[in-house]
């Protein structure tokens, strides 16, 4: 069995589910889905980093077993609030690790942001033979290899949640995955698809925050303004689907209506549509093999008047050309490429750098690196560190 092939159908009873990273864009979201079925769900576990306010109403909503916050101080909010309630409260990683694992779960909504958060609680969550609905892109990115050995360790299933991934799983259902010939991850080119490069050094954290389609979290919107989203989720095929480098495309998409696209050895090409909506692949990560019926808006062909796809330009969009440079080099690479990125992000939303100093900052840090082909675990926590420390030196340096 490979990662992306799940063989399991749940039971008639509740789905117990634990949500990882509760309170931002795709937890929120996934909990919306729940709201829709009622009876197919029972909320088990909830986390949050440190938005512990909206954590509190959401626990004396769907009133769960246990509850995680990102650090102590915010646990022992938590407790506070939650006195009258009976619900377990822990905090960090090791909590996170406990829900991911727990018997009293069936599936795991992974969608804390970062890789540190990230991957414990996803290794930890498949050992145990759960099904895990990924949102958190890091994970594979980073810990690809170490996530498909835990597959095979513990019999988990492993479903994705963002809506390319969710598309070419979708496309390659039923197909025998020697026919797959190339996916085309396709992406909306983000707010700046037409502004001239020249400009780009006076791009402000508003601007790049405005995606022209997608409502997410403002980590992944600077990526998808940068292109370094597409390029995360370049690595994040290869390890999801099991393909080489040669096998993932890139086509810009502006409508966004096409998520992505197989082509097999026969020359037909599948294609997966819909309305931008992340609600629909979570959905069908928590539900599948079926499809539930549901509301969420329907495409309308009277409205959808052309389909325009287009090359990325690499020169412009430099993000997205170094993840594939990572992708090719293996090892810690991807860690360090994603790091360099999280950090040089987190930068220029603080207006600590410039919008054209995140791609500069990311390619002097890989410049930098020492590849260590076969990293452990900790080896890739290091590298991590070292990317993040090399971005801050840069940035109180050189950059600007």
């Amino acid at each position: 069995m490979t990662t992306l092939e799940p063989s399991r159908v749940l039971n008639e009873s509740p789905q117990r589910l634990a949500v990882l990273g509760a309170t931002g864009s795709i937890g929120t979201q996934t909990l919306d889905v729940v709201r829709l079925f009622p009876d197919r769900f029972d909320v088990r576990a909830l986390t949050c980093g440190a938005n512990v306010d909206l954590l509190t109403e959401q626990a004396r909503e769907f009133r769960p077993e246990i509850v995680v916050a990102g650090s102590a101080p915010k646990a022992k909010t938590l407790r506070h609030r939650l006195s009258s309630l009976d619900i377990e409260v822990l905090a960090g990683e090791e909590g996170l690790r406990h829900v991911a694992a727990r018997d009293d779960v069936d599936s795991v909504v992974a969608a804390v942001v970062g890789f540190t958060a990230g991957l414990v609680p996803v290794l930890a969550a498949l050992r145990a033979g759960k099904r895990v609905a990924l949102a958190n892109k890091e994970t594979m990115v980073v810990g690809g290899d170490l996530v498909q050995e835990a597959v095979e360790e513990g019999d988990g299933e492993l479903l994705p949640v963002d809506s390319e991934h969710s598309a070419i799983f979708q496309c390659i259902a039923g197909e025998s995955e020697q026919t797959v010939e190339t996916v085309v991850l396709t992406a909306s080119g983000g707010p700046f698809r037409t502004r001239p490069a020249n400009t780009f050094d006076d791009v402000t954290v508003d601007e790049a925050l405005n995606h022209p389609n997608w409502s997410m979290g403002p980590k992944i919107t600077i990526d998808s303004a940068t292109m370094m989203n597409k390029g995360l989720e370049v690595i994040e095929a290869r390890w999801l689907f099991d393909l080489t480098v040669d096998e993932i495309q890139v086509l810009v998409h502006p409508q966004s209506i096409v998520h992505s696209m197989v082509a097999f050895a026969d020359g037909a090409v599948k294609a997966q549509l819909g309305v931008p909506d992340m609600k629909v692949p979570i959905q069908y990560a928590l539900s599948y093999p079926s499809r539930w019926p549901a509301p969420h808006e329907r495409l309308d062909w009277s409205e959808v008047s052309r389909l325009d796809f287009e090359q990325p330009d690499t020169d412009k969009f430099p993000c997205l050309q170094l993840a594939y440079d990572a992708l090719d080099a293996g090892g810690t690479a991807p860690a360090v490429l994603n790091a360099a990125n999280e950090q040089a992000v987190s930068l220029f939303l603080e207006e600590e750098i410039a919008f054209v100093d995140i791609p500069r900052a990311i390619e002097d840090v890989m410049d930098q690196l020492t590849l260590n082909g076969t990293p452990t675990l900790e080896d890739l926590s290091d590298a991590d560190e070292w990317a993040r420390e090399c971005v801050k030196e840069l940035a109180a340096t050189s950059l600007n």
